[in-house]
């Protein structure tokens, strides 16, 4: 008569379930994996239907350690179009290295107002209440055209009134300020209208005005190539607005500088 073995079953450990939680962050973890850094980004802007824009600021929607991830992204593709260029980067010593020059010269240095919050303002109260015109320039000026991402330099000038009660920034606040505006892809007509606006908010002075003058490359190295063409443009607000004298006094001050 045969024997009948016993085999053990292992027993099934319970099922354990994922909280919500831990389901939507694992589902992100396999959506992230090998999705480029700037679309991640992307994402996070679009789902919170913020604008993007070349001269818009998105540092609100990158986390710690994504700048140097941009840079990688950045040297990676500006690789591809110098190879598109015909350009021998494995044997011409001048640009074996170009792609991260680039990159990090883009990120880091002169598009970087887009991705660094704003500097810190430290701002003091009107004690002596001054109410009489202050002017600071020129600031120098170093941006670049979101046309052709040709350079634009120059010079910007600033003229507050302030009220009684308006705060008061340090001299090198405005210089900080105005290069945090000016480090992304711009037209001049926006930038001076943006800094206008952010020194009204901050300040809130009785009148601003911004005078910026700068040559661009967009038309000297290119196109018509005029060497001597410059932009002069101004925002007016306020008192400087509404009071001819006030306007012509800056406007008089800064053209002896």
């Amino acid at each position: 008569m045969p024997i009948k073995t016993l085999t053990k079953t292992a027993a099934k450990k319970p099922a354990v379930k994922k909280s919500p939680a831990k389901k939507a962050a694992a589902s992100k973890s396999k959506l992230d994996t090998g999705t480029p850094l700037s679309v991640i980004i992307r994402r996070r802007i679009e789902a919170q239907k913020a604008r993007f824009h070349a001269n818009d600021n998105i540092s609100a929607f990158m986390k710690p350690g994504e700048l140097e991830g941009l840079v990688d992204e950045v040297a990676l593709k500006m690789q591809a179009v110098l190879e598109s260029l015909v350009i021998d980067t494995d044997n011409d010593h001048n640009t074996k290295k170009t792609s991260e020059r680039v990159a990090k010269m883009f990120v880091q240095e002169v598009f970087n107002g887009r991705y660094v919050e704003q500097p810190a303002l430290t701002k003091f109260p009107n004690v002596s209440h001054l109410n009489e015109l202050m002017i600071i320039g020129p600031i120098t000026v170093r941006s670049a055209c979101s046309h052709h991402l040709c350079p634009i330099m120059g010079r910007i000038w600033i003229g507050v009134l302030p009220s009684k009660t308006s705060a008061l920034i340090g001299l090198s606040k405005y210089s900080r300020l105005t290069e945090w505006v000016m480090c992304r892809p711009q037209i001049q007509e926006e930038a001076v209208v943006e800094l206008a606006d952010m020194l009204e908010k901050k300040i809130k002075p009785i009148g601003v005005a911004v005078v910026m003058d700068a040559d661009h490359f967009c038309m000297q190295w290119r196109g018509v190539k005029d060497r001597d063409s410059k932009m002069i443009n101004s925002v007016m607000r306020g008192s400087f607005l509404k009071d001819s004298n006030l306007r012509r006094e800056f406007l008089s001050l800064i053209d002896k500088r």
